[in-house]
């Protein structure tokens, strides 16, 4: 079965409450959303992405046998295209910045509304990232210093940024855009800052996913935080809700 849009989304949700995944199970199914198979834990959840292929899982933080997180990275590594969504109880939980920066392509709270939890899973099918630029910007914001700082008794030095990406790959003007990315511009916004038009914007950010192995925007911001393009408290006077 399609949808106007395309192929129906294949999904399987892990949650360690099965009254959650039955909700979750009805509400998707009810929108034309394929839910292939379910988990009560990290480690039946990576089992049933590996038989069952999914595009797309609904993945609970905390769970038993094993959490959201470490699920998250073993499922990647092994179905790289395979897109996740984490659950959470709390908005910024400090665990979904560790999945974001493990390839998690955005989050959802618990309480979404059925419209928008439908709409979530179809957007990271297409290969969007969940989140906007601005509030990625701030989730990790808020937790990349944490992640970076140095171990107690280590001094209170600047913490080295975890480059995982050579960036000496990218032209200066890709570098450009990557770093107004990390400061949450959209597409739009980097368009009218760099006087071209979203065309040119689009391939530039493109050829930045091609050369980083990005599989959106999230990522890509958590990169630029990473390797030390952008820094806590640098907005490079980009419009940045409060």
């Amino acid at each position: 079965m399609t949808t106007p849009t395309g192929p129906v989304p294949r999904v399987v949700i892990a949650d360690d409450q099965e009254l959650l995944r039955t909700g979750f199970r009805m509400i998707l199914t009810a929108r034309g959303i394929d839910v292939v198979g379910e988990a009560g834990d990290g480690a039946r959840a990576v089992a049933a992405v590996r038989e069952l292929r999914p595009d797309v899982v609904l993945m609970d933080i905390r769970m038993p046998v094993m959490d959201g997180l470490e699920a998250t990275r073993r499922i990647l590594a092994d179905a790289p295209d395979c897109r996740v969504i984490m659950l959470t109880t709390f908005d910024l939980d400090r665990y979904v910045y560790a999945a974001l920066a493990a390839g998690a392509s955005g989050f959802l709270l618990k309480d979404v509304t059925p419209a928008h939890l439908a709409a979530a899973v179809r957007l990271v099918d297409t290969g969007d990232a969940l989140l906007a630029p601005t509030i990625t910007r701030r989730l990790v914001e808020r937790f990349a210093s944490d992640v970076r700082a140095p171990a107690e008794g280590a001094g209170r030095g600047p913490a080295a940024p975890a480059v995982h990406r050579d960036l000496t790959a990218l032209t200066p003007r890709e570098r450009e855009v990557l770093t107004l990315m990390g400061r949450g511009l959209s597409n739009s916004e980097l368009a009218g800052r760099l006087t071209v038009s979203e065309a040119t914007v689009k391939t530039h950010v493109a050829r930045i996913f091609a050369k980083l192995t990005l599989r959106d925007r999230a990522q890509a911001v958590v990169l630029a935080y990473e390797t030390g393009l952008v820094a806590p408290g640098d907005t490079g006077n980009a419009p940045y809700p409060a």
